[in-house]
């Protein structure tokens, strides 16, 4: 039995019920075993308070793991988060046990984790520390029927003007139906899915997935408060330039 909280990109908005007034506020000389203890109380006051070890890793993300084995809580958080302040840590308590026993929790602790997740500082030191410990498989852009570094020059010059500058550019281990392509802003990387390296799939779905790609590096991600937005109004409206996109878009839903 465990449970996983990663970075922004998994939490979402409206998670939990709305706060009552008279939650109890974090002790800051709490230890952070004390703190899961406490919480644990909250959310299961029936249930005896198992052994509760927790440590920090030096994970690649700010990702964080509660798992439950022989009776003994066990929690692994990133240790960009050894600093965080009490109630950050309290906040991340309430998400992992709430995951781990399916207990709905107020929204007030999602969000304050989101913003404290978000705040600029914390988003430069993560990404720095997924630059030095996140090892990044690019395999090189040539494929076997297709290569990417032709074809994201050809749609650098028809629509960025030749100005954008190449990123690393590689094809994914497997064919992946899941992520079409991504691009990863610490490594600057545009990985592409080996599923369009294949003649049977038509070309124009794999222009569209770089072209999509191109704009990721071009419009970045919006950082307001508690909120990050991918898809800016800027980057959708760039989208539409792209031709034939509502058959490209057919082609990979049926992908």
């Amino acid at each position: 039995m465990d449970a996983r909280c990663g970075t922004l990109e998994n939490m979402g908005h409206d998670e939990g019920l709305l706060p009552p007034e008279n939650l109890q506020s974090s002790l800051f000389f709490e230890t952070p075993e004390e703190i899961y203890a406490r919480v644990f109380r909250e959310l299961k006051p029936r249930t005896a308070v198992p052994e509760i070890v927790v440590e920090f890793c030096r994970f690649a993300n700010a990702d964080s793991f509660i798992r439950l084995d022989d009776g003994r809580l066990r929690v692994r958080i990133s240790d960009l988060l050894g600093g965080a302040p009490a109630p950050i840590a309290e906040a991340l308590a309430f998400i992992l046990l709430g995951k781990l026993y399916r207990k709905q929790i107020p929204r007030l602790y999602p969000y304050r984790y989101r913003l404290y997740l978000n705040r600029r500082d914390i988003r430069r030191q993560a990404s720095l520390v997924r630059q030095i410990r996140g090892r990044k498989f690019v395999s090189g852009p040539q494929g076997q029927h297709h290569n990417l570094e032709e074809l994201f020059e050809r749609l650098n010059r028809q629509f960025f003007d030749g100005l954008m500058g190449r990123p690393q550019l590689g094809w994914s281990r497997q064919p992946s139906r899941a992520m079409l392509g991504h691009f990863d802003p610490s490594h600057q990387a545009i990985i592409i899915s080996r599923i369009f390296d294949d003649p049977s799939v038509p070309a124009l779905a794999l222009e569209y997935v770089m072209f999509h790609e191109m704009l990721h590096l071009r419009h970045p991600v919006e950082h307001s408060g508690s909120r990050r937005r991918v898809h800016t109004k800027e980057f959708k409206a760039a989208e539409k330039e792209f031709p034939k996109l509502m058959q490209a878009k057919e082609i990979i839903k049926r992908l």
